[in-house]
């Protein structure tokens, strides 16, 4: 049988307080996940019904907190060399204070980071999810009967509710309730600071993750690797639902492993149960946790078919805290559903599939049904091999092949935009996605994508060979089959805009997968070759697989380690909103301003704001002939129309000749938004407003 390709220190004599300190770190890690998908099940209950208040939420989340810490606290845990939980816990202190050190100012909506940031304003300061237009004053709904006026802007939809017209956030309602406590305890500036604690447990979680699997002593290597990772430093920099993500999954992950390696034990049952709420559960601040989710199936068949009982727990765990994530989405971010519904209903068609193969083995084992021994002697290897060949294949994907979507996708608008700046072929329906292997070779470097995907074929060989053999899966097969697939499917399609650094945010689980795989061959490689060949050998080959995994990485991520992107932005935005009075109803009137700052307005400033859709804006004459209606009704209710332009003074100044002042003009720094090459700097982006008060014509 082969041996597992983990250093296994499991038997080394501890200490109480050894001990101690693994099992405190843990409960951090394990309990800051559960109190993360408490306070979104909270959040959906709360602020669905109008009742997300601070005096209210903060009593209950210290109270979810403790109780959250006191269920983490009763999972067992494993011992740690003192010196290894304090080199964890300075890395993850390092990571977070490096964060929250140079962290963003995304506040305009221009992308997710923004979107969630104003989501978690809108919920902090109206104390409720789906907010109702505050339109009466001014006319009422009949305001959006005008032909081109509407509530809704990027990231926010106008719907329909029992209040009358609404707004619902896009996204599901995790991130929002979150940075919603920063906000209250420290404004938006208090929102930004809190991804980076986030992503600071995350780390940690990775490296507990790793002593779990079998290498304690390099485990805060593994956890530095992936603090030195741009992508995970980029968005703990901002309030993207990424930091929050690799909290509950890693938490889950981790408490999946301590069930397999408890199997025998009373202790088990809670830890196989929080495994599958907490994976489950990240569905509550990712919709695409679904995937997640979904690859425990097969973790669960394999297991089911050993006899391994404690699995039903996690799979009651999973099916639950999905199911109520679902119902809160399809509740509170249901337009949201509607525009993914391409990539989540084969999803959701994924996970019916496995449903059923999974019942099929368990039916067939459970008749008698055995791999006949010709097959399960070569399984082993054909398995190894076939996943070199899978990586060989998602690697030669561009020698082969040009991935493309439909070039009426919004999406595709977009790219081709990018690409003519950037000098390249216009093709707005490319989606670059044979490229993924490239984009992980951006940030670890090829050497490191060899290294992790032979460990993977390795670990594959091990597990394989003790499911032929009869023996009990590694307690590691769990997270190995979870990380392994959502990396193959991610790297297959990752539905994304194609344009860096944003869309390293798919690769929040595949790099750090990466870096992980890379670390347990360097510890296999120092245990196999310390009983073969001189200490100095076995030491000079660990160093050199560590060093060609964090070497590239640490170098990849240099360019970026002090950047602040859109550093001012939160400056400039507060500086608009004080130049507006309580009876003003803001209209975006060009195609950036309406982009960009409706739900700034409403959410941040606290005034009415509307926009124009991109059809009225074509026709100057239409435009012309909205904004007098509107302007007319809203003089009638004693308020004053203020156009917002961010293109250009243009359109404002023909809707209300010189009335035009410039209100902002700034510039602040953001990412590069390369399609072709790895990003190593920001770049200009400048920020002007122009607003004008319409005049009303005399009736």
């Amino acid at each position: 049988m082969s041996r597992s390709p983990l250093v296994a220190d499991d038997d080394l004599p501890t200490t109480t307080y050894e001990r101690g300190c693994g099992h405190w770190l843990q409960t951090l890690v394990l309990g800051a996940a559960t109190w993360v998908v408490a306070m979104s099940l909270l959040a959906v209950v709360l602020a669905g019904i109008g009742g997300w208040y601070p005096w209210l939420v903060l009593p209950l989340a210290a109270v979810l907190a403790g109780a959250s810490g006191w269920w983490a606290h009763g999972i067992p845990s494993r011992s740690v060399p003192v010196w290894t939980a304090a080199l964890l816990a300075a890395v993850s202190l390092g990571a977070g204070i490096w964060s929250a050190a140079t962290h963003s100012e995304q506040v305009l909506p221009r992308r997710d980071s923004g979107s969630y940031l104003q989501t978690a304003i809108s919920m902090a300061e109206t104390h409720r999810r789906v907010v109702p237009a505050d339109l009466d004053r001014f006319g009422g709904a009949d305001l959006l009967d005008i032909d081109g006026i509407t509530l809704s802007s990027p990231a926010f939809y106008e719907v329909d509710s029992w209040q009358g017209p609404s707004v619902q956030p896009q996204f599901v309602i995790g991130p929002g309730a979150i940075w919603s406590l920063g906000v209250w305890l420290g404004g938006p500036a208090g929102a930004m600071l809190l991804p980076a604690l986030m992503s600071a447990i995350g780390i940690l979680g990775v490296g507990l993750l790793t002593a779990r699997i079998g290498a304690p002593r390099w485990s805060p290597l593994a956890a530095a690797g992936v603090a030195l990772l741009f992508p995970v430093l980029h968005t703990a920099r901002s309030t993207y639902s990424e930091p929050l993500a690799m909290v509950t999954l890693g938490g889950g992950l981790l408490a999946l492993t301590i069930a397999a390696r408890r199997s025998a034990r009373a202790e088990i049952g809670r830890a196989a149960l929080l495994a599958g709420v907490l994976v489950g559960g990240t569905a509550f601040v990712r919709i695409d946790g679904l995937r997640e989710t979904i690859l425990l199936v097969p973790v669960a068949a394999l297991a089911l078919a050993q006899g391994q009982r404690w699995m039903r727990a996690t799979l009651l765990g999973a099916g639950v805290s999905t199911v109520l994530a679902g119902v809160a989405a399809l509740w509170l971010s249901n337009q949201y559903l509607g525009t993914i519904a391409a990539s989540l209903v084969p999803l959701v068609g994924l996970g019916v599939l496995m449903g059923l193969l999974t019942f099929g083995l368990l039916w067939w084992r459970k008749r008698g049904g055995a791999v006949p021994q010709a097959i399960s002697r070569r399984l082993p290897d054909a398995l190894a091999v076939g996943v070199v060949l899978l990586g060989l294949f998602l690697a030669s994907r561009p020698l082969w092949q040009t991935v493309r979507q439909s070039a009426e996708d919004p999406g595709s608008r977009v790219v081709a935009g990018l690409q003519l700046r950037q000098g390249l072929t216009v093709d707005g329906g490319r989606t670059y996605a044979e490229q993924t292997v490239t984009w992980l070779s951006w940030w670890v470097g090829v050497p490191a994508l060899v290294i992790a995907l032979a460990s993977l074929a390795w670990c594959v060989r091990v597990a394989a060979s003790r499911w032929t053999a009869g023996e009990t899966l590694p307690p590691w097969t769990g997270p190995l089959l979870v990380g392994a697939g959502s990396t193959v499917l991610t790297l297959w399609r990752p539905g994304i805009t194609p344009d860096h650094p944003w869309a390293e945010r798919r690769l929040l689980i595949v790099l750090p997968f990466v870096v992980v795989l890379c670390v347990a061959a360097a510890a296999f490689a120092v245990r196999h070759l310390s009983r073969r060949a001189p200490v100095a050998v076995a030491v000079a080959a660990g160093v050199a697989l560590a060093a060609a995994t964090i070497v590239p990485t640490a170098m990849a991520t240099w360019p970026h380690r002090a950047e602040r992107v859109e550093l001012g932005e939160l400056d400039a935005v507060e500086g608009i909103c004080l130049q507006l009075g309580e009876d003003d109803v803001v209209l975006a009137v060009d195609s950036r301003a309406a982009n960009e700052w409706p739900q700034v307005v409403r959410g941040q400033c606290g005034r009415v704001a509307l926009s124009t859709t991109s059809a009225v804006r074509k026709d100057d004459a239409a435009l012309a002939a909205s904004v007098a209606a509107l302007s007319q009704r809203v003089d009638e209710g004693g308020g004053r129309l203020l156009l917002l332009g961010a293109d250009s003074p243009d359109v404002v100044e023909s809707l209300a000749p010189g009335a035009a002042r410039l209100a902002l003009d700034t510039t602040v720094l953001e990412d590069a938004r390369l399609l072709e090459r790895r990003p190593d700097h920001l770049v200009t982006l400048p920020l002007q407003v122009w607003l004008a008060a319409v005049p009303v014509s005399p009736t």
